[in-house]
């Protein structure tokens, strides 16, 4: 790409945001982009304290995503913004997202895509009609090493792939901080392990069996779920997803057993990837050594020891989204490793994987998943 910086803005992320805050830190890591315009608030005030903070100039401070798009698509091409990244709270994304789209501005927007199966569909049929780049920060298949688990199974290392196992348990949610947040288990994390089966696996799902529940009094939504999924192909898949396991931190992890053999991976030790062959010792990987496979040396900024974390997982997102900005702008293709980022069909399946496991929980039964996927609907 040119050495002249990509611009966007931001919806969302205001005071007290701290995922507002890690999306601006992971823009910034690689020195490709510059933030020059936001609505960070439904406040005025308080939108005006974050810009100002930032150093955006007050004429691009704006107090909604509508009048953002309509004043930066109104700008010179030299001075409007590339792309708008939204970190709304969830059930604003799609309307956040569709001001943008409308105007031919391409979008990155924070996971989930949407809180409802009918605005997810809203959201295709928007895509449709206006063909913008669109990314989606489902940031956890930005680390290298999960790059490098995708690489072994996509050559086949394993074998035919038997197992898939994927956990992201955490322990935080309380009853007193259920009175502040009611964000659904699913959508606050399990779309990130979904994401993270497809991602890594490439396997279709074929049908799953849930079981949804509700621990903490007074709660709304679900905050447990256990689902066994059916591959097609004959594959078997296990999610373990939960916000109520007290000593959990943030343990997001993949196992896929093979015929040949086993991988796993670790949120929590993210520079490290465990590789097991039948009647050999285990390997372990580890992130920025040159034995790894291209994409993940893409995806890698410093040497192996050095540790790399959340921030560079979620900058990798960005960086590869810019980059594919970059080529448009230029009229080029943009490489394999910069179109490594998800998008709609990863976050319409997000949003399909939710309701269907409700749905499976409520009818005591296997649902399909094939009948209703993304890929089948647009055939």
């Amino acid at each position: 790409m040119s050495h002249t910086k990509i611009r966007y803005g931001m919806v969302g992320g205001g005071p007290g945001s701290w995922i507002g805050e890690a999306h601006r830190k992971a823009a910034s890591i690689d020195g490709l982009l510059e933030l020059v315009a936001g609505c960070f608030s439904r406040s005025n005030s308080k939108s005006q304290e974050i810009g100002n903070k930032l150093g955006i100039v007050p004429s691009r401070l704006y107090l909604s995503a509508s009048e953002m798009a309509q004043k930066e698509s109104e700008l010179p091409s030299d001075k409007r913004i590339h792309f708008a990244v939204i970190v709304t709270p969830d059930g604003d994304h799609f309307t956040s997202s569709k001001a943008f789209i409308e105007r031919g501005i391409n979008v990155l927007c924070d996971k989930p895509l949407t809180t409802t199966l009918n605005e997810a569909k809203q959201f295709r049929e928007l895509l449709n009609k206006h063909p913008v780049l669109f990314g989606l920060t489902h940031n956890y298949t930005g680390y290298p090493l999960v790059k490098e688990a995708r690489d072994i199974v996509s050559k086949g290392s394993l074998g035919k792939i038997r197992k898939v196992i994927v956990e992201y348990s955490q322990g935080g949610l309380t009853p007193e901080k259920n009175k502040i947040k009611q964000i659904p288990t699913l959508l606050a994390i399990g779309t990130h392990a979904f994401h993270m089966l497809q991602y890594v696996t490439s396997l279709e799902v074929d049908e799953l069996c849930s079981q949804v529940s509700t621990f903490i009094p007074d709660r709304t939504a679900e905050d447990d779920a256990n689902i066994l999924v059916n591959f097609r192909g004959g594959a078997k898949g296990v999610l373990i997803i939960s916000q109520v396991c007290i000593g959990e931190g943030n343990n997001l992890n993949i196992r896929v057993f093979g015929e040949l053999g086993s991988l796993s991976w670790q949120q929590e030790h993210p520079n490290e990837l465990k590789l097991c062959y039948q009647g050999k010792p285990s390997q372990i990987l580890e992130r920025g050594k040159d034995y790894l496979s291209p994409i993940a040396r893409h995806n890698t900024r410093i040497p192996a020891h050095h540790p790399e974390g959340y921030l560079e997982g979620f900058a990798n997102i960005y960086t590869n989204f810019t980059r594919s900005v970059a080529s448009k702008l230029e009229g080029k293709e943009p490489s394999v490793y910069d179109k490594d980022f998800p998008g709609l069909k990863e976050g319409y399946d997000g949003v399909l994987f939710r309701e269907l496991c409700h749905l499976s929980s409520k009818e005591l039964k296997c649902v399909s998943f094939s009948d209703l996927s993304l890929t089948k609907q647009t055939e």
